[in-house]
């Protein structure tokens, strides 16, 4: 709730931009982050500042040139962006800062319960590049967030894909990439989309179909499954993430996975 003493709690104005790293947030991810390399050349820009920028354009939606030169120069800040995307940094972030946040309010680190969906996100527009497809349910040109949360909301496992990739295949695949990184998941919450065997059958994990109440017309929140539509909500505040922009399937899941993450380093920071 949006309180005087809420808004003081999150006030931001002392640093030079709303979207910058505070002390104790950069105290969370900087020991998740890879240590500058012992051999070959230094680095020019500190990381912090580095991660700032990205932080800059994946929350106000800004195009890389557009960078304001407070920070390192777009192509520098662009390719720090690739080279931790591809490393999979991102991921092995969010999937640490989970199980931090997770230990911090009092539950095991590894969850037993989860619950799935698909987002489509039209496409950033015409002559953007790479590899898109057509959601007739949702009359969408562009891309799918294939995500698995925990029962209160954060982020377990993403994946992208094409839009015209049905739920249940992205769900499939979701589900079996959660074997190694969460081995004791063992119940799921999902939508009709993901009815029959092909998801039922895919894991040992036990999927349970929540439907909406008979006879319901337009929209109706539906026990479980709101809390993933409520990460999708916040998540959707980075303007970047309002529309798919990215050339690459792998730089859309890096951004959506940062975004999810962000919301920890806050609520980890604040316990500090």
């Amino acid at each position: 709730m949006w309180t005087p003493a809420a808004r003081a709690e999150l006030a931001r104005e002392s640093l030079p931009y709303a979207t910058s790293l505070s002390d104790a947030e950069w105290a969370v991810v900087a020991p998740l982050l890879p240590a500058p390399a012992t051999t070959g050349r230094p680095r020019r820009w500190p990381m912090r500042v580095v991660l700032d920028g990205i932080l800059y354009v994946l929350r106000t939606g800004s195009a890389w040139r557009h960078l304001p030169h407070d920070f390192p120069p777009w192509s520098s800040v662009h390719r720090w962006f690739l080279r931790l995307s591809q490393a999979g940094v991102f991921e092995r972030l969010a999937h640490a800062l989970t199980m931090a946040d997770r230990e911090r309010t009092g539950c095991e680190a590894s969850p037993s319960g989860a619950i799935l969906d698909a987002q489509a996100t039209r496409s950033g527009g015409g002559g953007v590049e790479g590899p898109r497809g057509y959601d007739p349910a949702k009359r969408v040109i562009g891309r799918k967030r294939h995500a698995l949360t925990d029962t209160d909301g954060r982020l377990l496992i993403a994946a992208v894909s094409p839009a015209d990739l049905h739920d249940s295949h992205g769900g499939v695949a979701v589900l079996r990439a959660s074997r190694r990184l969460w081995p004791f998941l063992t119940h799921c919450f999902a939508d009709r989309a993901y009815r029959g065997e092909r998801v039922g059958t895919a894991t040992t994990i036990t999927v349970e179909i929540v439907l909406p109440e008979e006879g319901q017309k337009g929209f109706a929140v539906q026990p479980r499954r709101w809390v993933i539509e409520r990460t999708f909500g916040w998540i959707s505040r980075c303007r970047r993430l309002v529309r798919d922009h990215e050339a690459t399937p792998s730089s859309a899941l890096a951004f959506f996975v940062l975004a999810a993450s962000m919301i920890l380093v806050r609520r980890l920071a604040r316990a500090l």
